[in-house]
């Protein structure tokens, strides 16, 4: 993915909160940088067990992680069991970030992984940054403008 003047390589493991993956979940934890957890919004119970998850993300990787709770299925809007506002709630309270998306829709999907991608370490804005392969020279005052000074230096 590339984002502003980088390119960011995001590799995913989706195991759909199936209990079967439960087991594996610790090792694609372990070595990862974020986390993922998606609920579906016309099912309230998928809502309820993100906190399983994000506590499960957490035990793993302490608050060296960032993590993303997603709302899903947005197109399916006339369904909804989980409003957006208590989506953003628990978010808040898990001190994660959140989104809503339709996969299906294509809806917020590319800002999603760009929120994900700009939170990264070392992704921090670059606004007021010099960038890194260049040099800030800053030039002084001289009473003798382009003349060389007394020890045979060039004065800039």
């Amino acid at each position: 993915m590339y984002l502003e003047d980088r390119t960011v390589r995001l590799q995913l493991w989706d195991t759909a909160g199936q209990e079967r993956f439960r087991s594996l979940i610790p090792s694609y934890i372990r070595d990862s940088t974020v986390a993922v957890v998606v609920y579906d919004i016309t099912n309230a119970n998928s809502f309820h067990q993100t906190s399983k998850w994000i506590d499960d993300v957490r035990t793993e990787r302490g608050s060296d992680v960032i993590i993303m709770l997603v709302g899903n299925k947005t197109d399916l809007s006339d369904k909804r069991q989980v409003s957006t506002e208590e989506g953003e709630r628990k978010a808040k309270e898990l001190n994660v970030m959140f989104i809503e998306t339709s996969a299906k829709a294509g809806y917020n999907v590319k800002q999603l992984f760009r929120r994900v991608a700009a939170a990264l370490p070392g992704m921090d804005s670059t606004e007021n940054k010099p960038p890194e392969d260049t040099v800030d020279l800053q030039t002084q005052p001289s009473n003798s403008g382009d003349q060389q000074d007394s020890e045979g230096g060039c004065m800039c």
